[in-house]
C-alpha cells in the first residue's frame, strides 16, 4: 500500500534533515533528488517510499532518533545554524551528531532559552504563530517603570507591523534607576520586546528569555544546554498537538 502523499520540503523537514526553512534551501538548490530525478520545487508531491536523495545520499524511509536540546544562550552568540561573518552560532556551543537546528531566533543581544532540535515538525509548529506558543522574558529597562506605562504595555503599543498585545505583564523590581519585567507574549516577532519598550520610551538594557511554551531555564547556567527528558520532550509536542515520536536522545 502506498503512502500518502506530502511536499517534499516538509517530508524533510519531518525526517529530521533539515528545518522546514532549510529544507526548501536544499531543494531549491537542486539537491535534492526524488527517484533518481532532482526536484527543484519545494512544494512537489512525493511518496514517503519513494527513492529520496540529498546530496547522493539517500534519506532514510523511518524518521531518525529525535534530539530535544534547551540552551541558555549567552550575550553576543547568533541564534543561527551558521555565520557568512563567521562569528559564534550556537552551534558552537551545543555540539552533536545530529544535525541540529535552532527553533526560531533570539537576538544577538539577548540571552536565555532556546531550543535546537531535529523535529523538524516540531519546529514548524512551535514557530507558527497559529499556535500560540508563549514566550516569556525577563527584561530590565532604564529608570522607573510607572503604573501609567505598564497600563500602556498592557493595553497594546502599535508598531509598524501592527500592535503588540503581551499575554501578560509583571513588575518584578522597580528604582529610581532601573526596573524589571516579566513579559509573555503569544507570538514572536523580530525584535518584538525591545521595540516594543523602546516605543514606550524605555531604554532595555537585558533581555532573558525565561520559558519557551512548557519549557523554563530552571537554573541552567548561561551557555550550559542539556537534552530533555521524554516527559519534557513529550510535554511540548503535545503543547501543539503532536503526539510523542521516535526516542528522545539522553
Amino acid at each position: 500500500m502506498t503512502s500518502e502523499p506530502v511536499r517534499l520540503h516538509k517530508l524533510l523537514a519531518r525526517m529530521g534533515v533539515a528545518s522546514l526553512r532549510a529544507s526548501e534551501r536544499l531543494i531549491a538548490e537542486g539537491r535534492v533528488a526524488v527517484n533518481g530525478q532532482v526536484v527543484a520545487t519545494p512544494g512537489a508531491a512525493v511518496s514517503p517510499d519513494d527513492d529520496i536523495t540529498v546530496d547522493g545520499r539517500r534519506v532514510r524511509s523511518a524518521p531518525p532518533t529525535y534530539r530535544y536540546v534547551l540552551l541558555n544562550k549567552p550575550y553576543d552568540i547568533l541564534s543561527t545554524a551558521r555565520d557568512e561573518m563567521g562569528r559564534p552560532t550556537v552551534l558552537d556551543i551545543v555540539r552533536s551528531r545530529e544535525r541540529l537546528y535552532p527553533v526560531g531566533r533570539l537576538d544577538r543581544d539577548s540571552e536565555g532559552l532556546m531550543l535546537l532540535t531535529n523535529d523538524g515538525e516540531l519546529t514548524e509548529r512551535l514557530m507558527h504563530p497559529r499556535y500560540g506558543v508563549h514566550k516569556q522574558y525577563r527584561v530590565t529597562v532604564e529608570g522607573f517603570v510607572s503604573p501609567q506605562l505598564l497600563d500602556r504595555l498592557r493595553a497594546g503599543v502599535p508598531l509598524e507591523d501592527g500592535p503588540s498585545r503581551p499575554i501578560s505583564v509583571r513588575l518584578l523590581e522597580k528604582g529610581p534607576e532601573t526596573s524589571t519585567l516579566l513579559i509573555t507574549l503569544g507570538e514572536g516577532r523580530n525584535r518584538q520586546v525591545r521595540r516594543t519598550l523602546e516605543a514606550l520610551g524605555l531604554k532595555v538594557l537585558r533581555l532573558v528569555r525565561v520559558r519557551l511554551g512548557p519549557l523554563e531555564l530552571d537554573g541552567l547556567p548561561t551557555g550550559a544546554y542539556r537534552d530533555l527528558s521524554p516527559v519534557e520532550a513529550r510535554r511540548l509536542r503535545e503543547s501543539v498537538g503532536l503526539k510523542p515520536l521516535g526516542a528522545t536522545r539522553r
